[in-house]
C-alpha cells in the first residue's frame, strides 16, 4: 500500500486514459502527453522526470503503426526502443520502478498453445522488433514490470467505443453492416480498465520485477469474439468471414496469440475476468451513453 507518485506518460491514449482512472483515485498521477514530454528526447526526460521525482514510471505511450514501421523502422525504433531505454536511464538516476507495455506481436503465432513469459519470442515485424528492443531497454530500470497487452479496448472519452479492432466489430455490428472477421485469428481480448486494474495491483503487492502477460482470462478467435458481442448486443451476426492465409498486410502478424495470465494472477492474488465478462462490462458502458 502506501501513495505512490506515478508519472504517465501517454496519458492521452486509450490505455492511458484507463491508467489514470484508475490511479488516480488512489496515488499521486502526474499526466504527459507527447507535448509534455518528448521521450525520444533523452536529456528532456532527464530533466522533467528529475523535477517532478516520480517513485513509478508507467509508459503507455508507443509507436503503434504495426504496418508503417515496414516502411519507417527508425520511428519505431526511437519510440519503442530507445524511448524506453531513456526511461529507464531516468528510473536508475531516481531509483523509481518502471511499468513498460509491450505486445503479444513479439511473438510468431506459429504454437498454437496460450503462450508463457517462458516462451522465446520471435519478432516477425520491425514493429515487434521495435517493442521486443523496449521490453529489454525495461530491464535497465533498477525495478520493472514489462506487461504485454493484445487486442486492447475500452471506451474513449464521451463513451466511445475507442479505436482498434474490436471498436471496429462493435460499430459495424451496431451500424447493422457485415463485419470482417478472422475465422482462424487467436488472441485473448484485452479490456483496457482490467488490465490497469491489475497493473496497479502490481504494484501495490511490490511484486517481482520481470515480465508479465496482462491480458483477460481466456482466448478465442475473432469470429468468436465477433458472435458473442452480436449475442450480447442482440443484433443479427453479419460477418465476412476472412482467413489469415489470404491477407496480405505489410507487416506480418501472429495468428495464434493466446496469452496465459497465469503468473500475473498468482503475483497479484485475485483473478483478473475472462474477456466474455470484459467484453459484456464493455458494452453496457457504451451503450449506455449513446
Amino acid at each position: 500500500g502506501g501513495l505512490m507518485r506515478i508519472a504517465l506518460i501517454g496519458a492521452r491514449g486509450q490505455l492511458g486514459g484507463a491508467l489514470h482512472e484508475e490511479f488516480a483515485p488512489h496515488h499521486e498521477v502526474i499526466p504527459f502527453d507527447r507535448a509534455a514530454l518528448d521521450i525520444t528526447d533523452d536529456a528532456a526526460v532527464q530533466r522533467v522526470l528529475g523535477q517532478c521525482a516520480p517513485a513509478v514510471v508507467v509508459n503507455a505511450s508507443g509507436y503503434n503503426a504495426v504496418d508503417a514501421a515496414e516502411e519507417h523502422p527508425l520511428d519505431a525504433l526511437r519510440v519503442n526502443a530507445f524511448g524506453v531505454r531513456a526511461l529507464a536511464r531516468a528510473c536508475a538516476t531516481l531509483d523509481a520502478t518502471l511499468v513498460q507495455f509491450s505486445t503479444d506481436f513479439v511473438f510468431d503465432g506459429k504454437t498454437p498453445r496460450p503462450l508463457t513469459e517462458d516462451d522465446p519470442p520471435s519478432p516477425p515485424s520491425a514493429y515487434a522488433i521495435s517493442k521486443l528492443l523496449g521490453e529489454w531497454f525495461a530491464a535497465d530500470a533498477p525495478r520493472w514490470y514489462v506487461l504485454r497487452v493484445e487486442s486492447l479496448f475500452g471506451t474513449a472519452a464521451r463513451g466511445e467505443t475507442g479505436k482498434g479492432t474490436v471498436a471496429g466489430i462493435v460499430n459495424g455490428l451496431m451500424a447493422g453492416r457485415p463485419v470482417k472477421v478472422f475465422s482462424d485469428r487467436t488472441v485473448s481480448p484485452t479490456f483496457v480498465g482490467d488490465a490497469s486494474h491489475a497493473t496497479r495491483a502490481l504494484l501495490e503487492a511490490h511484486a517481482s520485477s520481470g515480465l508479465y502477460h496482462c491480458v483477460n482470462s481466456g482466448h478465442a478467435t475473432w469470429l468468436e469474439f465477433a458472435r458473442e458481442a452480436a449475442r450480447l448486443l442482440g443484433v443479427e451476426p453479419r460477418f465476412d468471414i476472412v482467413r489469415f492465409a489470404d491477407v496480405t498486410l505489410p507487416a506480418a502478424r501472429p495468428q495464434y496469440c493466446a496469452l496465459s495470465n497465469a503468473k500475473l494472477v498468482a503475483a497479484i492474488a485475485q483473478p483478473i475476468p475472462a474477456w466474455q465478462d470484459a467484453l459484456e462490462r464493455f458494452l453496457s458502458s457504451v451503450r449506455v451513453s449513446r
